[in-house]
């Protein structure tokens, strides 16, 4: 058997107790985890599922982590550990970061907060192990599929630019009904803040501000109509990493028809001086259910002219259901954000990473065919290009 590995994951509710599940399970790996939470229920009850469904004992160890700083039991774990999972709120970004930096560990978290990922990055400068960035869903697959699909565009077309890249991701229920279409998959918090913030975009080749929520359009995608608008977070680097190749980019949340409305409608009737995002979120919970039963839609698209000045397109689309690790059952949003975390912990492990790792610098073959995220995904093909009538 391979040498035992140890991964600590730091927040152990539903993406740190499924990428702890998913590494576990992978037979390539010797796997021994450490579940961290700020309330030990939490962690305890996050490896006793773990243990559950793998069948097997003693493959996770449970700690308690304080609210601040560090306690002597975390210290220890850390001083003995090599990756480091962090799946706490974005705030925490900064001192996990430097509790790893500090104990020579890798480090790979999935926040969209931008102030934290500055901070992050300051932190993992000439650092001897990888600090892998917004490494989750969105944050994180969408960003490395666009990349890869503008790659093979330039590449399969003999240019340098683009017009466009679209990403779009949407975390839904199977059913939803009026008024407001929608049911929780994830955290209220989350959705309430990226329906309020900024959207950071390309526009005419320069990046801008555009405020959220602000290009509603209808899409169709296998055969279903959804609408999309812009939300903050999901761009990660690629604006930067861009920068001058693609006239226009964006990063758009998927929603049923009707939600957008909802929304906007709760939006215009709170006053300037209120916080909006708790007042949304607020609302959202007293009037919107969490689903269990849910759905992932991914969709990237590039279009632009080739050589001979052809306009032709790229796209790519998954759907990705609900599955089964060991006896337990991801929920689609659970096993779409663990497995690129999941994915990038193995990568790390090997050693080749160090300093400040951005979505746009993975390697977008190695990562899509990944083990761990081809599980999830399925197998990355090279799609074919579409030439508009």
């Amino acid at each position: 058997m391979s040498e035992t590995r140890k991964v600590i994951v730091c927040g152990s509710g539903g993406i740190g107790r499924a990428v702890g599940l998913i590494l576990a399970d992978n037979k390539d790996l010797n796997i021994e985890l450490f579940m961290g939470d700020l309330y030990m229920e939490s962690a305890q009850s996050a490896c006793d599922w773990i243990h559950e469904g793998l069948q097997q004992e003693g493959v996770a160890t449970p700690f308690q982590m304080p609210k601040e700083g560090a306690s002597d039991e975390m210290i220890e774990i850390f001083k003995n550990g090599e990756v480091v999972l962090d799946c706490l709120p974005g705030s925490q970004a900064p001192r996990i970061a430097r509790l790893c930096r500090e104990h020579g560990l890798h480090y790979a978290n999935l926040t969209e907060y931008v102030q934290e990922t500055n901070d992050v990055m300051e932190i993992a400068k000439g650092a001897d192990t990888g600090f892998v960035l917004q490494t989750g869903l969105a944050p994180g697959f969408i960003n490395v599929l666009a990349n890869h699909l503008f790659q093979q565009f330039c590449k399969d077309n003999g240019v340098e630019k683009v017009d466009k890249i679209t990403m779009k991701v949407g975390a839904l229920t199977r059913h939803a009904v009026a008024p407001h279409f929608y049911g929780f998959t994830w955290s209220p918090i989350g959705v309430a803040t990226e329906y309020v913030k900024d959207a950071i975009a390309v526009r005419d080749y320069k990046i801008t501000d555009l405020r959220a929520l602000s290009e509603k359009e209808t899409i169709i995608i296998d055969n279903i109509t959804y609408e999309d608008n812009l939300t903050s977070g999901g761009a990660a680097d690629l604006p930067i990493a861009l920068a001058g190749k693609v006239k226009d980019l964006d990063y758009k949340t998927l929603r049923y028809p009707g939600h957008y409305d909802w929304v906007a409608n709760i939006l215009e009737a709170i006053p300037e001086w209120d916080n909006k995002i708790e007042v949304l979120e607020n609302k959202m919970l007293s009037d919107i259910p969490s689903v269990e039963d849910d759905v992932v839609i991914v969709y990237s698209c590039v279009t632009g002219k080739d050589k001979n000045g052809v306009l032709k397109a790229i796209e790519k689309s998954y759907t990705v259901n609900p599955m089964k690790v060991g006896t337990q059952t991801l929920r689609a949003i659970q096993s779409t954000t663990a497995a690129p975390l999941a994915e990038c912990a193995r990568i790390l492990l090997t050693g080749r990473w160090k300093g400040v790792v951005l979505q746009s610098q993975l390697d977008t073959k190695e990562f899509l065919n990944g083990p761990i995220v081809s599980a999830v995904y399925g197998k990355f093909s090279e799609e074919k290009e579409l030439v508009p009538s």
